[in-house]
């Protein structure tokens, strides 16, 4: 097994490095690609040193499955060139999550959608895949009208320069912005560009992908994303109107059953999900479950999860688990 890790020396490639290691994912040969510039450079996998190659040596050496996360230009660049070499390519950028002949998948959701015949997977936005994993088990129960969610999002999902921004005015040093504004002390409601009706890409992602990811256009979906100065993941306050009533017992067991999510929901303890907690975990948490008592059928919740983690480098290597364990690689 050969596998290609394209955006290898970025946040999310070594995260993915990280995570094919820790899940002990088959890998015969490690082909770590990345810009010219880095070609040449090491990187450590299961404590060896490999050489970063070129996108083009890696598409001669043959993977089975190439993982991207180089950016959406790259990705519409490269990604069709790795496909055209019979190679599966999972790519975490924008670059194809809305084009309606991708499939865009959240394992846990909608996995049996995938094909020997997909040669390029999309992995879905990191707020939109933690959102899904606790929306498809509900929308089946109860069948989802209108979602209202409002995210307050770590500076990883933006990457190392913002990391390196945040660090930088925690430590009072002058140094290179990620942002506009400041971030430390703050929230930025902004998150990517803003588009002509007012709403942000990031905003309109939401959205669109969690109507192909659930497979049902009839569900409404309004989002507001805000950058905060905080680590370890993103996290989401959800308002879900249902077209049919439920019981706060009934929604938390269904929930606890749910693959990849864990309720904590205590509140006589103080137990819910936070950043901090959700740090370098797998799982998406979801707490603070309780009925909007101002109108009929309706939740609310506070989700989290680790966005480098299960909002990008983990969904990307469970997709290729899937495909691997379901004979769909050549």
């Amino acid at each position: 097994m050969k596998i290609a890790v394209v955006g290898a020396t970025g946040l999310v490639g070594s995260k993915m490095l990280q995570i094919l290691e820790e899940r002990n994912f088959p890998v015969d040969e490690l082909l770590p690609v990345a810009s010219q510039k880095s070609v040449g450079k090491e990187i450590e996998f299961k404590g060896k040193k490999i050489k970063v190659i070129s996108a083009e040596d890696a598409i001669a050496a043959k993977p089975q499955l190439a993982l991207f996360s180089a950016g959406g230009g790259t990705s519409l660049y490269l990604a069709p060139k790795f496909a055209a070499a019979g190679i599966t390519v999972i790519d975490n950028s924008s670059a194809w999550r809305m084009d309606a002949t991708k499939k865009l998948v959240v394992p846990e959701v909608n996995a049996d959608v995938l094909t020997k015949e997909d040669k390029i997977i999309a992995n879905p936005n990191c707020s939109t895949i933690q959102m899904v994993l606790v929306l498809n088990p509900l929308h089946k129960k109860y069948r989802i009208k209108r979602v209202v969610v409002s995210t307050y999002q770590s500076v990883t999902g933006t990457g190392v320069k913002a990391v390196t921004q945040l660090t930088n005015e925690r430590n009072n040093v002058e140094g290179e912005m990620a942002y506009k504004y400041p971030i430390d002390l703050n929230a930025i409601p902004q998150i990517d560009v803003f588009l002509e009706n007012g709403y942000t890409k990031e905003e309109i992602k939401m959205v669109n992908e969690t109507k192909k990811i659930i497979g049902d256009d009839s569900i409404k979906v309004t989002a507001t994303c805000v950058r905060i100065p905080v680590m370890g993941g993103h996290s989401e306050s959800v308002n879900i109107e249902f077209e049919n009533d439920f019981e706060i017992n009934e929604v938390k067991e269904i929930l606890s059953n749910s693959p990849g999510i864990i309720v904590q929901d205590d509140i006589d303890n103080f137990i819910y999900p936070m950043p901090l907690t959700a740090h370098e975990k797998d799982e998406t948490f979801v707490g603070r479950i309780r009925r909007d008592e101002t109108q009929p059928n309706t939740l609310n919740c506070w989700i989290v999860s680790d966005n480098l983690r299960k909002g990008a480098a983990t969904n990307a290597v469970q997709i290729a688990e899937y495909c691997l364990n379901h004979d769909l690689l050549d």
